[in-house]
């Protein structure tokens, strides 16, 4: 059994994590911690946890979970959870980082999107990236792994085979995403309260959303292309779930039908990725680790059509199927009944 332990007990990501490594045969959740942490029942925290998991959330020290765990899920927010991290791996325990401290390639990228100097610098570019679709290879041996940010999954999935196959312009490209509120996390904020945001869409963070140097800088670490990308993300008044709704132009004599052939080949190995014929909605992926991928074609335009649940595939999911691939498991372990 592989010993897990929670990091940061009391988010959206942290629970959905529980919620699927209580379903892993090979993997047994040793330790809970939380800032808040005093020693308490964690279904005190989490109410829906109530004799499912005997474990009390306390305010432990990297040390001491390293004492407890094989590997530990960083659910903390950026920043506070690089520090974490660090101290984690020096005591000889394996992380995926759900927080974006290590998904971008340089610490001037991240000093310019998020404000602040990284506290690890050496490790950014170096951190594989989990996705295992695309990075599979470099996943197995990781003491840490990047777990991918849920708007750049709903987005690199459809365009990565695209851009490395040399079949669209990597120049105009459009990204319209729209997300439930989890997405915003568990923290309360004015603009995710019930009547805020009920019976209402809205755009935010047009044109400085941190997802989009993402999107761009794994694209171009997966492709060798680096495209040139508008993304806009929209909040939508439902829990759950992204669309993305991503407009491309084919090069050449490029047809919607080789761009399709093209992802459903490159993802015919991929439990998770499913190049589908309908077009997908957030509910026919919700509770579950897929990603639905659709194309059309509108006037010299290619149209892509991804879905995914921000909370599973766009996270937790995701953090699950690399520890899989960390412990050398069957990749779909503990994420298909």
């Amino acid at each position: 059994m592989v010993r897990v332990g929670i990091v940061g007990a009391s988010g959206y990501t942290a629970i959905e994590s529980i919620r699927w490594l209580l379903r892993h045969p090979r993997v047994e959740i040793t330790a809970a911690t939380s800032r808040q942490g005093d020693g308490s029942a964690i279904e005190n925290m989490h109410p829906e946890l109530t004799d499912r998991l005997q474990l009390k959330v306390e305010d432990l020290s990297p040390r001491q979970i390293a004492d407890r765990c094989d590997v530990a899920f960083s659910c903390l927010p950026h920043g506070a959870s690089a520090h974490n991290v660090m101290e984690l791996l020096d005591a000889g325990c394996r992380v995926v980082d759900l927080s974006a401290d290590y998904r971008l390639s340089t610490p001037e990228l991240y000093s310019k999107w998020y404000g602040e100097k990284h506290p690890d610098p050496g490790r950014l570019g170096s951190t594989p990236y989990g996705l295992p679709e695309l990075f599979e290879s470099q996943l197995p041996e990781a003491k840490l792994i990047a777990n991918p940010g849920c708007y750049p999954t709903s987005a690199i999935l459809p365009l990565a085979p695209l851009l490395k196959n040399d079949l669209i312009h990597a120049n105009h490209i459009v990204v319209d995403s729209k997300s439930g509120v989890s997405g915003a996390g568990r923290t309360p904020k004015l603009g995710n309260l019930y009547a805020e945001c009920n019976e209402s869409i809205s755009a935010y963070s047009v044109g400085n959303h941190r997802h989009q140097p993402e999107i761009i800088d794994i694209l171009a670490r997966y492709s060798g292309v680096t495209p040139e990308l508008v993304f806009t993300p929209h909040l939508t008044p439902m829990e759950r779930g992204i669309l993305s709704t991503i407009y491309v132009r084919p090069k050449g004599n490029v047809s919607a039908n080789q761009i399709r052939e093209c992802i459903s080949n490159a993802y015919a190995p991929c439990p998770f990725v499913r190049s589908v014929v309908h077009l997908p909605a957030t509910r026919f992926v919700a509770h579950t680790n897929y990603c639905d991928i659709a194309v059309r074609e509108n006037d010299g335009w290619v149209i892509l059509i991804s879905t995914i649940d921000n909370l599973v595939k766009g996270a937790s999911g995701a953090a699950v199927q690399n520890l899989n691939y960390m412990f050398g498991f069957e990749p779909t372990l503990g994420l298909i009944p």
